[in-house]
């Protein structure tokens, strides 16, 4: 028997993407497109029971640092296990090309401080067979992968390629340098990077302390930069703004984004020493809308949670003396020696050696410290506190901490509430998540492997914000379309994001009602056994990248059908989607 139709997906409950109220449908697959919705007669070559089920888009990340991973991986774990099909990488400035033989030391430095990339898993990992954007990008594609992926040019590698020593001294760009930096960029968008990315936070810095190279950069350069993609035919600009004072950075932001055409997004939080400031770049960013090229901010759907735990980067402890002494020792040997009483005494008593690193700074604030527990609670009460429950104790915020670090034989993991939950709840940012000007990002798959695993965000949205939550919660269909049609549309990929006929079939099969969040564990599967933070979901009964089924049953089937995105359309405003 032959068959015209490879996958028939039948009787699930249909979201479009586009916000619109679910209908219950089969869905039909041929050739890498969904070709037929409705009631489907015809049988396919493969079949998915979906009744009960929701059939979505595949949803699309668009703020991740797989710039490594993809190198050496074939999987885009954790992402394609939580739905996600299409990652964009190139954030924040960080990445890996283009890059001179003598300045990779420099660029792995700044990767394991900015983004906690170890440096032996990146000296490992990639073999370095490139040079310029074009020949990292052939490198890209010369791997299968999962999911598909899309590009941005970090503006950090093209600074320190252009200019040297002097990228990271605070100098700024000569005319000879902006002129390269154009001609550069527009090759970087010739080649498939959809745009480029940058920071100007001043604490993203590598781990000898030396300042993420853009955040010298002036507004000349950015503009220089935006006119290179301009020459190519456009692309996207993503920036992080100075976290003390981000709205001349917005504003520089917005001017150049105006004089180029170009679309821009960022990243939007709340902050602990300006927690409305999140309101007049929303506000700002509403105005930039009504009459330049579209603005939109990044939001995480969570805390942006640093993991602390005795297996994790960091813990409270890690600056302490006695815990520096113990911190090379296996972790169960690590754990009997800190449940002795003398070495928590001696420990307890001790205060913390200087450190600059911003995590060293953040890593005691036990008012926004939480423990996660086996279920993980993104949205603890403030009685949940390690501050609270050290009040209640009459103990110490050390001692409660202490204690709860060495549960689960040294696995527990604190959740540090580094933003977005200044008030102790997520009311922020449920505002932040449903303004129209915004699409949830900031997940930063393939970084911060031992600190940060929120690029499960997208499982988080379903089961916390459209199932779970007591308080108001947001309607699922506006949750989908959030996660695919509208970073679709943000990223000028016309071709997916939407369950319509005639568009790639990237698809989610779920269990939504069922849909589970496990706690992040510690993994050695990096490069040099190195270690990462990994978070598993059950609940997915299919994600399909191009017609083909990558994981059934929350399972990977090995498949590997993912290829590099490249921009269907120059510009493309995310509330434009239909």
């Amino acid at each position: 028997m032959s068959f015209t139709l490879d996958l028939v997906i039948r009787g699930g409950t249909i979201l479009d993407g586009l916000g619109g109220d679910p209908f219950v449908a089969d869905l039909g697959i041929a050739d890498g497109k969904i070709v037929a919705i409705g009631q489907i007669a015809e049988p396919g070559q493969t079949e998915i029971d979906a009744k009960g089920k929701i059939v979505t888009p595949g949803f699309i990340d668009v703020h991740t640092h797989y710039d490594g991973q993809l190198i050496w991986d074939s999987r885009v774990s954790p992402s394609s296990s939580h739905g996600v099909t299409t990652v964009v990488t190139g954030n924040c400035g960080v990445g890996f090309a283009p890059c001179r033989p003598k300045d990779r030391p420099k660029l792995i430095k700044l990767l394991e401080g900015v983004e906690d990339m170890p440096e032996v898993v990146l000296v490992e990992g990639l073999p370095w067979d490139w040079e310029t954007f074009p020949e990292y990008v052939q490198a890209l594609k010369s791997r299968p992968h999962d999911i598909d992926f899309a590009v941005q040019l970090p503006h950090s590698a093209l600074r320190l390629y252009v200019m040297g020593d002097r990228a990271i001294d605070g100098s700024a760009a000569t005319e000879a340098d902006l002129k390269e930096m154009r001609r550069l960029t527009q090759e970087a968008i010739e080649v498939g990077a959809l745009g480029f990315g940058s920071s100007r936070n001043i604490f993203h810095m590598s781990n000898d302390g030396v300042v993420i190279p853009t955040a010298h950069s002036v507004e000349a350069e950015y503009t220089a930069i935006a006119k290179g993609m301009e020459d190519a035919g456009g692309g996207v600009i993503q920036a992080i703004f100075a976290l003390e004072n981000p709205v001349p950075d917005f504003e520089m932001f917005r001017r150049v984004a105006a004089e180029t055409g170009s679309p821009l997004s960022y990243s939007l939080f709340q902050i602990y020493y300006d927690k409305e400031g999140w309101r007049d770049l929303l506000n700002r960013t509403a105005q930039a809308n009504d009459n330049g090229p579209p603005v939109v901010g990044q939001i995480l759907a969570r805390p942006i949670g640093i993991l602390l735990g005795l297996d994790a980067s960091f813990n409270p402890f890690s600056a302490y003396p006695t815990y520096c002494k113990l911190a090379d020792l296996p972790l169960a040997e690590r754990v009997a020696e800190m449940r002795k009483p003398e070495v928590r005494a001696q420990i307890l008593s001790e205060e913390p050696e200087a450190r600059e690193q911003f995590f060293f700074t953040v890593a005691r604030r036990y008012a926004s410290m939480y423990p996660l527990g086996l279920v993980p609670n993104y949205e603890p009460l403030p009685s949940q506190s390690i501050l609270a429950l050290a009040q209640a104790k009459g103990a110490t915020p050390e001692e409660v901490a202490y204690d709860l670090l060495l549960e689960q034989e040294g696995h527990a993991l604190l959740l540090l509430a580094a933003t977005n939950y200044e008030n102790q709840n997520l009311d922020d940012v449920l505002t932040m998540l449903q303004h129209p000007n915004t699409v949830p990002a900031l997940g930063d798959g393939g970084a911060h492997y031992g600190t940060i695993c929120d690029s499960t965000y997208t499982t988080f949205m379903l089961t916390h914000w459209a199932r779970d939550r007591k308080a108001a919660r947001i309607p699922l269909q506006a949750i989908i379309a959030s996660m695919t049609s509208r970073p679709a549309a943000m990223m000028g990929m016309s071709d997916r994001g939407r369950l319509a006929v005639g568009l790639k079939a990237d698809i989610n099969v779920i269990d939504f009602d069922h849909l589970e969040l496990h706690a992040p564990r510690m993994v050695t599967d990096l490069p040099s056994n190195g270690r990462r933070l990994m978070q598993s979901a059950k609940g997915y009964v299919a994600t399909i990248v191009s017609g083909e089924i990558i994981c059934l049953n929350d399972q990977s089937t090995g498949a590997l059908p993912g290829r590099m995105v490249e921009r269907t359309e120059r510009y493309h405003h995310p509330l434009a989607a239909e």
